[in-house]
């Protein structure tokens, strides 16, 4: 535990660190950019742009080519942007989007000429503008066509210097862009261009000795700090908000959420073993990796909270993390009671599995950084509400994961593994009533919330309406248990089953029906995936039923 404290020590001395180590040549992601209402590095800025039309955040023009840092690529569109129309930039998967633009389905990344300058492009942009006009929600084929319209404004807007917004000016909000700068500033972003591409082609020239590379990395970020200067006699006040932009280019390299379920898949596979094998030896190996592995998870909040200034739970990404981070904790606290040891394996495969989602989808749950919307400008009522309803997901989350550990012994043979399934029966049963005791909470909370922002208690809302309805089924399946009717196996698969109602209460209100007035939680995407993912649950469902009704059967008639 001493080692584990001293581990967070460091790592939180790190983010308030304003000595961080930078290579030469790398000033310019720490550039200060204004965009989505906040003031971000140039490293962030570019990453995020780069994924919007790309699907990455690095460049790779070659299949067995090095991968290219998005600011250099990001950069160069406005530095040479016909360079770059005529390169596969553009990622588009839609397969009848594809068929109508007449390109090939076997390929998802295109040059801006393929995309942007035929007849079908435009149909294409008349169909989502009638589809638009119906003020319909869009359906994953209208997603798809939007994105290329983002994709084909934000190469145009960034090329022309209107995208890159880095002056502030004392009397106005927005800061200006490289395309509005004033004419006494202009060269100085010149210099920073010529800069930049001396750099570049030096990278690229193979007879370019080590020490010319050095002194045009040393000239670039001389240059990128002279208009820092600029713009910050401008308006320093505006400026001075650009005073965390070193950590959040920390924390862009460093990925603690990624570090973290690498840490649970390790303690996950120790676990199995453990599990498999029925030893004790390498527990102690296992907790070292599920410490490690929370403290990472709370150094990763610890940065959005410092880099955000409020709650990290504004989004879907960000309660997806915060539920793996609770669904951990919760396992903790159960296997420090029981010693079970397969709740600390549950708690590391959720744990596992809800980062991996939420780092392998960006284009579904955007993991940047954004201002919060009036409604949720309350950090006390996002702490009381919020964070209360998600942590109870956590709980449910973990009653899941322990729920498809206990079918698997079902299936293998229930009589060889009673004691197995007994103990995760019981952790199934525990998990549900921690998710019990926060969820009831966390809706009159809301209701409160809901008083003070809307006027009104309740409201029949779908956000409303789908969080009672999860509540009140968890407590119809405690209650069940309490009484005798459900038995070992009842128990966990409503640990499997029940769990849709939180899908539907924390997925599918946001993202299938769109509707009601919790509409900053509103999202597209992913619909396919969670409808495979709980197709298959539900058919393991009922083949571990079947398996369990045909042993039974067995069993009696040879009793």
């Amino acid at each position: 535990m001493k080692h584990l404290i001293f581990l967070v020590l460091i790592l939180s001395q790190l983010i308030f660190s304003q000595n961080l180590l930078a290579k030469d040549g790398d000033q310019i992601r720490y550039l200060p950019v204004q965009d989505s209402g906040r003031i971000k590095p140039f490293d962030t800025f570019a990453k995020e742009t780069l994924e919007l039309v790309y699907g990455k955040k690095t460049y790779k023009p070659k299949e067995d080519s090095p991968a290219v840092e998005a600011h250099w690529v990001v950069l160069t569109w406005m530095l040479s942007p016909e360079s770059w129309i005529k390169r596969p930039l553009f990622e588009v998967k839609h397969h009848e989007i594809l068929e109508k633009l007449k390109l090939p389905i076997d390929k998802k990344h295109f040059t801006g000429d393929e995309l942007f300058t035929s007849e079908n492009f435009s149909n294409l942009m008349q169909e989502l503008q009638n589809k638009r006009d119906t003020k319909e929600k869009l359906t994953p084929y209208y997603q798809a066509i939007q994105r290329i319209e983002n994709q084909f404004f934000v190469f145009r807007e960034m090329a022309s210097g209107n995208l890159l917004k880095v002056y502030p000016l004392p009397t106005q909000v927005s800061w200006l862009s490289v395309a509005e700068l004033p004419a006494e500033v202009q060269p100085a972003f010149m210099e920073i261009s010529k800069a930049v591409a001396t750099y570049l082609g030096m990278k690229t020239d193979p007879a370019a000795t080590p020490e010319q590379l050095k002194e045009a990395a040393v000239n670039l970020d001389k240059f990128i700090l002279s208009f820092e200067d600029l713009a910050r006699k401008s308006d320093a006040t505006k400026y001075a908000a650009s005073t965390k932009v070193k950590t959040e280019v920390m924390y862009n390299d460093f990925h603690p959420f990624r570090w973290a379920y690498i840490c649970y898949l390790l303690a996950s596979l120790i676990l199995i073993f453990i599990w498999i094998r029925e030893t004790k030896n390498g527990m102690a190996l296992a907790w070292f990796f599920v410490s490690i592995g929370l403290a990472l998870h709370v150094f990763g909040f610890a940065f959005r909270i410092y880099l955000a200034e409020r709650p990290p739970v504004s989004n879907m990404y960000e309660t997806v993390v915060w539920a793996s981070f609770g669904a951990v904790l919760f396992a903790i606290i159960l296997e420090l009671v029981y010693k079970f040891r397969v709740i600390l394996l549950g708690g590391s495969l959720m744990g596992l599995f809800a980062l991996i989602i939420a780092d392998s989808a960006p284009a579904i749950l955007d993991p940047s950084l954004q201002p919060l919307e009036a409604v949720l400008r309350s950090n006390y009522w996002l702490i009381v509400h919020v964070m209360t309803i998600t942590i109870s997901y956590a709980a449910f989350l973990l009653a899941f994961g322990l729920g498809d550990l206990g079918l698997i012994y079902f299936v293998l043979d229930e009589n060889k593994h009673t004691d197995k399934i007994q103990k995760i029966t019981t952790g199934v049963y525990r998990s549900m009533q921690i998710g019990v005791a926060f969820l009831a909470p966390g809706i009159i909370l809301g209701g409160i919330w809901a008083d003070y922002s809307w006027g009104r208690f309740w409201g029949w809302d779908p956000k409303e309406t789908w969080a009672l309805i999860a509540l009140l089924g968890y407590i119809i399946v405690l209650h069940s248990r309490l009484i005798g009717w459900l038995k070992n196996f009842g128990m966990l698969a409503a640990g499997v089953i029940t769990f849709n109602l939180v899908i539907m209460a924390w997925y599918g209100v946001n993202f299938v029906l769109g509707a009601g007035l919790h509409s900053y939680g509103f999202g597209a995407g992913g619909i396919e995936y969670v409808s495979v993912f709980v197709g298959l649950h539900l058919l393991f469902v009922a083949y571990s039923y079947i398996i369990h009704a045909n042993r039974k059967s067995i069993d009696k008639k040879h009793t």
